[in-house]
């Protein structure tokens, strides 16, 4: 006897209930925008006329996916040049935003075709909300996301996994029922904590060794696999 189709009744007489569509988080910078230039041109100037050791592009791509001032503190040495370096920053990246940032090619595609079949759309992020819609509208990808969690949406921040589990429960999904997407080691420590299925994309700024130490359950050559994992995830379920 042949298996009873989605919807159709089952041996024991129920109906089979078909899963609901994956839901897919998405980190921003660095994943599906392209600012990682931008990030780094920032932080130049940010610490050029700093005192102190100025960090290297390495020691900023590190600390991708934390706060800004997460990382500035981490950098800066001693408290009271954190306000002035965060300020410094965020004039050079606001006056650039615009011209430095674009979505990485296939990005709006991808994420508008899978919004289309039904998958809720997520973004977990290190920028504050707003400013993380401002780069959604700018590069066209706004219309296809449905919540984006940003550092001031809480006051933990990944790699812990509140944000991710914020995020979840806006769009309405348990963590069996959701797959994240990242460029950094923040990203996958996050979503790993929060028992979500994890993906590294390898195209963002981190290099391919630091995004295994994470051990992330998928890697990502192109944003364009994307759709061909939600597949494989949903046969398997």
């Amino acid at each position: 006897m042949p298996f009873p189709a989605n919807g159709e009744e089952g041996y024991l007489g129920g109906p089979v209930t078909k899963p609901r569509p994956l839901a897919l988080l998405f980190d921003l910078d660095g994943t599906l925008v392209d600012t990682i230039e931008l990030i780094l041109a920032s932080a130049r100037h940010a610490f050029a006329e700093h005192p102190g050791r100025r960090p290297t592009d390495a020691d900023w791509i590190a600390g991708i996916g934390k706060p800004l001032r997460v990382q500035i503190e981490e950098l800066a040495g001693r408290p009271e040049q954190v306000e002035p370096l965060v300020a410094r920053y965020r004039e050079y990246f606001w006056a650039h935003h615009d011209e430095m940032t674009r979505p990485f090619s296939g990005a709006v595609e991808v994420v508008s075709g899978l919004r289309a079949a039904g998958h809720p759309v997520g973004i977990v992020t290190a920028k504050w909300e707003e400013p993380a819609w401002k780069s959604l509208r700018l590069t066209g990808l706004a219309p296809f996301v449905d919540a984006v969690v940003g550092a001031d949406s809480l006051p933990e921040h990944k790699p812990d996994p509140a944000p991710v589990r914020l995020l979840l429960g806006r769009l309405d999904r348990t963590r069996e029922e959701a797959l994240l997407v990242g460029d950094s080691p923040h990203d996958i420590a996050a979503g790993n904590a929060a028992g979500v299925t994890t993906a590294a994309a390898l195209w963002g700024a981190s290099a391919h060794e630091v995004l295994l130490q994470a051990r992330p359950a998928h890697l990502l050559a192109a944003i364009g696999e994307v759709p061909g994992l939600v597949r494989l995830l949903e046969a398997a379920r």
